[in-house]
């Protein structure tokens, strides 16, 4: 993998936050009876804050279960949020009307967990990516259109003969080279990426992993990277928050939460890396006492 110290200097913005999470929540109702009575609710997403710079990539990392992919999709409305507010470039995402949203859904996009459970498996790749494009109305079908997607699969390092192609046809890694050139066919400033690497083999998450971080200086992205994979997130990541039962627990630079966890859930996230050299013991941190 490449250093990310050495290769994203020239893209940070030091000062407006490109978005900005107020008091995020989000909660799945427990409902009864025929009625349908509600009678308690999941609280996936409870209470998150943050906020993120441009050029920057702010890591969500905790256990299966803890809000993180919610928290990712409930930002980008992909889910309705229970209570709080989310800022795009000083809009409020939750109080876009639909025209306003069709903008917004240009500047922010996601990349699945499962590349191939997300797209159509009737659907040629090229015929995929430039749908989007023609549904914003920046292209017509014609050779414009078919150069731009040319253009994007190459840039995530796919060959022109794959665009005729269909997605049974291709090995996960090329699976979610699909689904980045998706995403960022439309040319947007923020990406969520959800778990993008976490079904793929170890060697394969190299090279994503890499190609997210060139075309983030190539494009000028902002990521918010979610992963249970700690050691990829601190690769990648400029930041990096800490999920656990639907709350943001701890949120810190990446040297300092990985040199110095100051919230127990972390420390016993942490002291659960493995560690390549067999030789090398660490102590490990076991939670106490029953879930609240």
């Amino acid at each position: 993998m490449q250093n990310k110290s050495t290769n994203k200097s020239s893209i940070k913005s030091a000062n407006a936050p490109l978005l900005e999470v107020k008091d995020l929540k989000k909660y799945f109702p427990i409902t009864q009876g025929v009625s349908r009575r509600q009678v308690g609710a999941v609280k996936a997403v409870d209470g998150v804050s943050f906020v993120l710079k441009e050029g920057e990539t702010l890591g969500i990392v905790g256990e299966s279960g803890c809000g993180k992919s919610t928290l990712g999709r409930t930002i980008l409305r992909l889910l309705p949020s229970t209570a709080g507010e989310v800022y795009y470039k000083g809009q409020n995402v939750f109080k876009a009307r639909k025209k306003e949203m069709l903008g917004l859904r240009q500047e922010m996009q996601i990349v699945f967990q499962d590349p191939y459970s997300s797209l159509n498996p009737r659907m040629a790749i090229g015929t995929a990516i430039g749908e989007s494009l023609i549904q914003h109305k920046m292209y017509k079908k014609g050779k414009e259109l078919d150069d731009r997607i040319r253009e994007i699969v190459q840039l995530c390092g796919l060959a022109d003969y794959h665009i005729n192609r269909y997605p049974h046809e291709f090995s996960g890694g090329q699976r979610q080279r699909i689904g980045i050139a998706r995403a960022l066919a439309l040319n947007p400033s923020f990406v969520v990426a959800d778990e993008p690497v976490s079904a793929l083999d170890v060697s394969i998450q190299a090279q994503i992993v890499n190609l997210l971080m060139e075309l983030q200086e190539k494009m000028k992205l902002s990521y918010l990277f979610i992963s249970h994979d700690l050691s990829v997130v601190k690769h990648i990541s400029d930041r990096v928050g800490v999920m656990y039962l639907g709350s943001m627990v701890e949120l810190a630079s990446t040297k300092n939460l990985y040199a110095d966890p100051k919230h127990p859930y972390t420390q016993a996230l942490l002291s659960a890396i493995p560690i390549p050299d067999p030789t090398v013991k660490r102590e490990r941190i076991l939670l106490q006492g029953d879930i609240p």
